[in-house]
């Protein structure tokens, strides 16, 4: 019998998507200046407000201030109406030092034995749903919000855009799993007070849907282009208005959108955050080099859906256990137990060699606070640093490397495909 799944997205000026670019760009920051800084931050935003706190070990210094408005500057939350401004909002720092008993149980004087930065069990999922290798529904939702902040920053076709929104996708799946139809998007926008209400309503409406929707739709290839039909039910702005947003209308904290963040509900997830973590957190790493796993495994056709968990004590290098669900679809004469200790002799899991396999231990965060942490391109950029001070400082990194194929043959040769 058919099916409905859902998935939902939000945009990088959401408060908690706020709260997460801050702390990741923190991360970036220390990471820029030390590369061996610990950090784990939070950042909690409301009206007119941000509040830092966190333990960090570093030789590095910032202006977590200066940091901390140049990234709600970048969002987009510029003008005084929005009860939360890049130059006026205040901002408080407790920000304190790292915990010896944490430390001591991470660092070793053989970096390959690092210790996990915590205890807990992180998951990796892939499908070949899309190109990317992400679930269909999660990839529409975050498509839709990329492009409406593209037209927010166009200020053109659309001009009352203002930073704040969500949305969400239900696609209709077939008995054998496969999209059938998109059966109801959902766009929820912050704008300016432009009209009375129902004709903003009914303005923003038409605009999603006569300009937002055909502008994600070129971006498809034509087998997903064909799912978009006359019968999508559409809720947009469903409670007429969306005036108030970001953090004067609800308050943001990191770590809030950890769905959002990977599959979109599909899968499983650990329950750990990612952003406001360095690299030794394996709530992040781990997560990422799960991520790497499931998707090599799909794209060498080991299986066509995989889930792989990971799981660590504290200060333990080894995980305490690998497991793998193929959901059935395994294309090799392994069962799934078999397979999660072919991956074992595949991938160290060792927080050290994540690190250095995925090349972790640079400031590579800031990109992935918005928008999902997976089913990125992988890219070599050049990001400044305190650009026009005396500190400025360039640094080519290369981003989203769990995203990377560079696996695959040595997954095929493994079991023989």
């Amino acid at each position: 019998m058919p099916y409905l799944f859902t998935s939902e997205s939000v945009s990088e000026g959401h408060p908690d998507k706020v709260a997460d670019q801050i702390s990741d760009a923190l991360i970036d920051n220390f990471l820029a200046y030390d590369l061996n800084s610990k950090v784990a931050c939070e950042t909690l935003v409301t009206t007119g407000q941000v509040v830092l706190a966190g333990e960090v070990k570093s030789e590095a210094y910032l202006d977590v201030q200066d940091i901390a408005r140049e990234v709600i500057r970048k969002i987009g939350y510029t003008k005084s109406e929005y009860m939360f401004e890049a130059n006026s909002c205040g901002i408080f720092s407790a920000i304190h030092e790292q915990s010896s008993d944490i430390n001591q149980g991470v660092e070793r004087s053989n970096p390959e034995e690092q210790g996990a930065g915590d205890q807990g069990m992180m998951f990796g999922y892939a499908t070949r749903e899309t190109e990317n290798y992400m679930p269909l529904a999660l990839d529409l939702a975050h498509k839709l919000l990329i492009e409406l902040a593209a037209l927010r920053r166009e200020n053109k076709e659309v001009s009352y855009l203002r930073p704040d929104a969500k949305s969400q996708v239900t696609i209709e799946y077939s008995d054998d799993n496969q999209p059938i139809r998109i059966d109801t998007i959902v766009i929820s926008t912050q704008h300016d007070d432009f009209a009375k209400d129902a004709e903003m309503l009914a303005k923003i409406k038409a605009d999603m849907i006569n300009i937002l929707i055909p502008r994600v739709k070129a971006q498809l290839k034509p087998e997903l282009q064909a799912l978009f039909n006359d019968k999508i039910t559409y809720h947009i702005n469903p409670t007429g208005k969306f005036v108030i947003g970001g953090p004067h209308g609800d308050t943001g904290l990191t770590g809030r959108k950890i769905i959002v963040d990977t599959y979109g509900g599909k899968g499983a997830h650990g329950g750990g955050a990612f952003s406001g973590k360095d690299p030794s957190k394996v709530d992040r790493s781990a997560a990422y080099a799960t991520r790497h796993i499931a998707k090599n495994l799909v794209a060498a056709g080991v299986c066509d859906e995989v889930l792989v968990q990971v799981s660590y004590a504290i200060g333990v290098a080894k995980p305490c256990g690998v497991f793998v669900d193929t959901y059935g679809t395994a294309k090799v004469k392994l069962n799934d137990g078999e397979i999660a200790r072919k991956v074992e002799e595949i991938f160290d899991l060792r927080p050290y060699a994540i690190e250095q396999r995925l090349k972790l231990r640079s400031p590579i965060y800031g990109e992935t606070a918005a928008y999902g942490h997976m089913g990125r391109d992988s890219q070599v950029v050049t990001k400044v640093f305190n650009k026009g001070k005396k500190t400025e400082k360039k640094v080519e990194v290369e981003l989203f490397t769990w995203e990377k194929l560079d696996y695959v043959e040595k997954v095929k040769a493994a079991f023989g495909l």
